[in-house]
């Protein structure tokens, strides 16, 4: 089928194309390119990208690992910090973090590619299902954990690793949260994401229990009364509304539904997508869908965006590489109405916006974009059903730098958390932090019999 059909369809494309568009954004490393890569780095002492990790990696000590030709001694370096670190390799935005920090980009302005790095090293890891860890005498404490996502998955791992029990909730048909079913589907191929739970799960002693929703299947009292425990890694599950007139219309979907949908599609060729495509945000999201609109088959994809080029919470990589797919990014444009005919999309009336006195300001100019589908990305909230006396400020939990919360014996990490940052890597600390605590705190407390769930 050609684009020019109107309306939201699948099959835009021939199937051939599907797979060419989906494939992998950053092909991996081969042992050649990763001995050139890692030749780059000057083995920095007090190195700035490793300031700038999340997790804190010993970053030029994996790279002088692989230098010297011992890859797998490099993924245990990476691991040590951060076990999640294939998906991090493949999906933190390192051009602002690590990357960013990297003294190459004084001379050369080309960093070390520390990214792709960290993907051959863990890669080779994974392949050969090299376990770094085995689990330490059985502690007789069990911890519930309520999410598998990133900050759920490093928790639980650093947990077992201890000798605890562990039990995952999770809502989801299948674990990884964002990891599977969050970020575009050409950043993570190859059902990445299930096999790298897999490899986390196989340290043993974690037990999953998928389809369980916290406030529907069961409350954070009834944890706290069967576990010794309880880490919450609940994410984000809600999507801000725009409140506008014709937001009801059919054509107008949540862009993380869009992006999960895909993720979750084998051929790609069954996900709808429109001829004329609008996406209201300004972060990965937003640029995830609008780019995977267009690789679906959409003939013109537009992000309208109501603040400035400088704020847009995505990065300037992920600006360009919408550009280079041919997604128009428009700024200073606030939603203000979706038209609709006969109850569908017919297009969307944007406000032109100012600061004035640091304070955005609509200017009464409007215009009209015509589209018939439209795409929600302004946002996601914490739906905290289930918490009971939870301290929550501002929607999100109410937690200090390890992780603790209002209630005893309650720990918290990730997006859920208020300061919590919409990255994987961050997740995977918070994760990794609250679990190190909560070990702290056995450690400190009277042995006593642990409670069966």
């Amino acid at each position: 089928m050609g684009t020019t059909q109107s309306g939201i369809l699948g099959g835009r494309l021939p199937l051939g194309e599907y797979e060419s568009n989906f494939s992998d954004l950053h092909p991996p490393l081969d042992k050649h390119e990763a001995l050139v890569a890692s030749d780059r780095c000057y083995f920095c002492h007090d190195a700035p990208c490793m300031t700038a990790c999340p997790t804190s990696i010993d970053i030029p000590l994996f790279i002088r690992q692989i230098s010297t030709g011992n890859p797998i001694g490099s993924a245990k370096t990476i691991f040590d910090q951060n076990i999640l670190g294939g998906m991090c390799a493949r999906v933190c935005p390192t051009e602002t973090l690590c990357e960013q920090a990297c003294v190459r980009n004084t001379a050369e302005e080309r960093p070390v590619e520390i990214g792709r790095l960290q993907r051959y090293a863990t890669d080779v890891a994974m392949k050969e299902n090299k376990q770094f860890y085995t689990r330490a005498e059985t502690s007789g404490r069990k911890i519930a954990v309520v999410g598998a996502g990133p900050a759920g998955l490093a928790a639980a791992h650093r947990l077992a690793v201890k000798g605890h029990d562990v039990v995952i909730y999770d809502a989801r048909p299948k674990s990884g949260g964002l990891n599977e079913y969050g970020i575009a589907a050409y950043k993570s191929v190859d059902d990445f994401a299930q096999k790298e739970v897999d490899y986390v799960l196989a340290i043993g002693g974690i037990e999953v229990r998928q389809g369980q929703a916290l406030g529907r299947d069961f409350t954070l009292a009834d944890l706290s009364e069967q576990y010794d425990a309880v880490f919450l890694g609940l994410g984000l599950a809600g999507v801000n509304a725009l409140r506008l007139e014709g937001e009801s219309a059919e054509g107008v979907d949540d862009a993380v539904d869009f992006i999960a949908a895909l993720r979750q599609s084998k051929t790609k060729a069954d996900i709808p997508v429109g001829r004329r495509v609008v996406v209201l945000g300004g972060g990965m999201t937003a640029i995830d869908a609008a780019v995977q609109a267009k690789l679906l088959g959409a003939e013109e994809v537009t992000i309208c965006y109501r603040r400035g080029k400088e704020h847009m919470n995505a990065s300037e990589f992920e600006q360009n590489l919408a550009a280079s797919k041919g997604v128009t990014i428009r700024h200073w444009l606030q939603p203000k109405r979706i038209a609709e005919k006969d109850g569908k999309v017919a297009g969307i009336e944007l406000e032109y916006t100012t600061l004035e006195d640091g304070k955005l300001t609509a200017t009464g100019e409007t215009g009209i974009i015509a589209a018939d589908q439209i795409f929600k990305a302004i946002g996601q909230s914490f739906l905290g059903a289930g918490l009971g006396a939870l301290q929550l400020e501002g929607g999100r939990i109410v937690a200090d730098a390890e992780g603790r919360t209002s209630l005893p014996n309650v720990w918290a990490g990730g997006d859920c958390v208020l300061g919590g940052e919409d990255l994987t890597v961050s997740a995977v600390a918070m994760g990794r932090d609250a679990a190190e605590s909560i070990n702290r705190a056995f450690a400190a407390a009277a042995p006593r019999a642990s409670a069966v769930a």
